[in-house]
C-alpha cells in the first residue's frame, strides 16, 4: 500500500467504547484487514480516588464516548469502522465527499499533545555535560546540563547571559551534546 496509516477519532454511543473495539480488532482478524486497520485504542488514565475507605486506583476513560483507530483510509476500511454497532461517525467527517475521504486525520501535532505514539528520543547527553541549544531565541548558544527529565522530554540547561547564569527549559531534541 503506498498510502501511510494515521489516527483517526470515531465516535461512539457512551458505553460503547470497549465494544466498539473489540468489534473492529475482531473484523480485522476475521477479514485479515492488519495491512489496512494498525490499530484501535481507547486512552486511559490511572486514577486514585480517596473515600471514607481509604484510597483506590481506577482506570478511567480520558475521552468517554471516543475510540481512536490507526488505519489507511481506504472505502472498505472506512465501511467496517463506521458500521459497527455503536459507532456514530468519524469526528470531522464530510457527510457530502465519497466514503474514503469522510473521516479527517488527526494532525502529527494532536498525535503528539494526545500522547498516542510516544518517540523514544535517545539522549546522548546527561547532567553536567556541555550541549548546544539547535533550535529557539537561543540558537548556537552552549550550556551545561542542569536537570534532565526524559519522560517529561525536557532538560534544563544553564547558559552564560549578560555575565549570568541563566537556566533554560528546552526539550531533549533541541540540544545536543557539544564533542570538542
Amino acid at each position: 500500500m503506498a498510502e501511510e496509516a494515521k489516527w483517526y477519532v470515531v465516535h461512539t454511543y457512551s458505553g460503547y467504547e470497549n465494544t466498539v473495539k473489540a468489534t473492529i480488532e475482531k473484523s480485522v482478524e476475521n477479514r485479515h484487514l492488519e495491512d489496512l486497520i494498525h490499530q484501535v485504542l481507547i486512552p486511559m488514565e490511572t486514577v486514585t480516588e480517596v473515600t471514607d475507605f481509604g484510597t483506590k486506583t481506577v482506570e478511567r476513560k480520558v475521552y468517554p464516548g471516543y475510540v481512536l483507530v490507526k488505519m489507511v483510509m481506504t472505502d472498505q476500511a472506512w465501511y467496517i469502522v463506521n458500521s459497527v454497532r455503536g459507532v456514530t461517525g468519524f469526528v470531522g467527517s464530510d457527510a457530502d465527499a465519497k466514503p474514503m475521504i469522510r473521516a479527517i486525520p488527526l494532525t502529527d501535532e494532536e498525535v503528539r499533545q494526545l500522547g498516542i505514539e510516544k518517540h523514544v528520543i535517545e539522549v546522548a547527553y546527561a547532567v553536567g555535560d556541555t550541549v548546544r541549544i539547535l533550535d529557539g531565541p537561543l540558537t548556537s548558544f552552549t550550556g551545561r546540563v542542569d536537570q534532565l527529565d526524559v519522560e517529561q522530554d525536557s532538560v534544563r540547561v544553564v547558559v552564560s547571559m549578560f555575565g549570568r547564569e541563566t537556566p533554560v527549559e528546552l526539550e531533549l531534541d533541541q540540544v545536543e551534546l557539544v564533542t570538542e
